[in-house]
């Protein structure tokens, strides 16, 4: 019995991972093919302006700097996106790894960035100085992080503004994200899921709301080996 509980578990986690892997890459080659068609649109102008040239038509020459800013920012979009594509596909790389918040945050909100847009929700991150590790799952706390962010662009309210930022003390990373209005309209079993719950669970992580601050918390020890450390925190912060 116990044995099947567990398989049970194993394929809900493979799937919610797979799901994530899989929404992520599909967003990123979305991005990159519209890249490409900026860069072949771009391409298509030079060469009309090439057979103006061969005409002897004369051309202004802020055109072509025109043209040619929009190629060079689109090779830093598309560096930056594969840049993106690559450390997600590195997070699997290992299950138990110390990483940096800050980093992580980072990534987090590149990948979520395309999906705030089409949202029309304005993302804000805002670091504090110091730079906490965390011993965890790259891959998993990825994912829930994602998955709050999810959350919380849906329920960011009339200013579509969602905030993010963290503080540590010696154990754990409490990671805030703020801005989301509709929590006071909304009972805490709403969210987290039975999904963010196996995260939770294989992170040793803890999440709780501050609906009068429009907050969600995520407490991470900054050893997931440690298990009473989130808890610990969470217990301090009330």
């Amino acid at each position: 019995m116990k044995g099947s509980i567990m398989n049970r578990q194993l394929d809900g986690e493979t799937e919610t991972g797979l799901q994530f892997f899989g929404k992520m890459t599909a967003s990123i080659s979305h991005e990159i093919k519209n890249v490409m068609a900026i860069i072949n649109e771009s391409a298509g102008l030079l060469e009309d302006y090439s057979l103006m040239a061969e005409k002897g038509m004369p051309i202004n020459p802020e055109r072509l700097k025109v043209v040619s800013n929009r190629v060079t920012n689109q090779i830093r979009r598309a560096d930056s996106i594969a840049k993106n594509l690559n450390s997600l596909s590195h997070s699997v790389d290992e299950f138990q790894k110390s990483v940096g918040i800050r980093e992580t945050l980072e990534l987090a909100m590149g990948l979520t960035g395309r999906f705030a847009d089409m949202r029309s929700v304005v993302l804000d991150f805002q670091p504090p100085p110091d730079f906490p590790n965390v011993i965890t799952s790259p891959f998993h706390l990825l994912n829930l992080i994602w998955r709050v962010l999810d959350f919380a662009m849906d329920a960011s309210g009339p200013e579509k503004k969602v905030g993010l930022t963290f503080e540590a003390d010696p154990t754990s990373v409490k990671i805030r994200f703020t801005g989301i209005e509709a929590l006071t309209n909304l009972p805490e079993t709403v969210f987290p899921t039975e999904k963010e719950a196996s995260l939770l669970g294989m992170l040793s992580a803890t999440i709780h709301h501050d609906a009068k601050k429009g907050e969600i918390n995520l407490v991470l020890p900054k050893d997931d080996r440690q298990q009473a450390t989130a808890e610990s925190h969470l217990e301090r912060s009330r």
